[in-house]
């Protein structure tokens, strides 16, 4: 099988969230070949080490970031990563082409419901895919699936039943990203 590299950018969702951790630990469970990267762990300060990241997105064939979306957007230690990473001559620019052909998946959470993205409030599921686009256009990945969780607010997780409820989901949808994991990183293998 194919490298997989598993990016979580929650900021710290050991104490903060359900739905993150429960996401984030079936990944790794279901994935146990891939290699790990919390950046909440590794870079509590946000300073990262570049070659260091950068080596990992080399040698994986499908990245998934898993993220809560925060205020329509990743969070911002996701976004400085990606910021710091991904240089010009790097990632992108005339001489940087260390991530084309790369397979990217997304799974998000976000704390208002599936209705509230649907273009008629702030925005739809579309726009929140807006920058992750750009970076895929911009880097020459492929944004190969996605899956937003939605409905998972930490403000009404008001008791532990709420709590079991979200994580349960967030473990089915993490599922669901493991299969398409499986099957981009075995068809990769197969073309090789």
């Amino acid at each position: 099988m194919n490298k997989i590299l598993l990016v979580s950018g929650h900021p710290d969702f050991e104490k903060e969230s359900v739905a993150n951790r429960a996401a984030f630990e079936t990944l790794t469970k279901l994935l146990p070949e891939a290699e790990v990267n919390r950046l909440d762990v590794l870079y509590p300060n946000y300073i990262f080490d570049v070659e260091k990241e950068q080596a990992k997105l080399v040698e994986a064939d499908v990245i998934v970031f898993q993220y809560p979306i925060f205020w329509y957007g990743m969070p911002a230690l996701l976004q400085k990563w990606i910021e710091d990473v991904f240089l010009n001559g790097f990632s992108h620019g005339p001489k940087g082409k260390a991530l084309v052909g790369k397979k990217l998946v997304l799974l998000m959470t976000a704390g208002a419901p599936e209705s509230y993205y649907n273009g008629e409030n702030a925005v739809s599921e579309s726009d929140l895919l807006l920058p992750i686009k750009g970076i895929v256009e911009a880097t020459g990945m492929e944004l190969s699936g996605y899956e937003i969780l939605y409905g998972v607010s930490y403000g009404t997780r008001i008791n532990e039943d709420i709590s079991r409820e979200y994580a349960e989901k967030a473990r089915g949808t993490a599922r669901k990203v493991v299969e398409l994991v499986k099957t981009l990183a075995n068809n990769n293998e197969q073309n090789r």
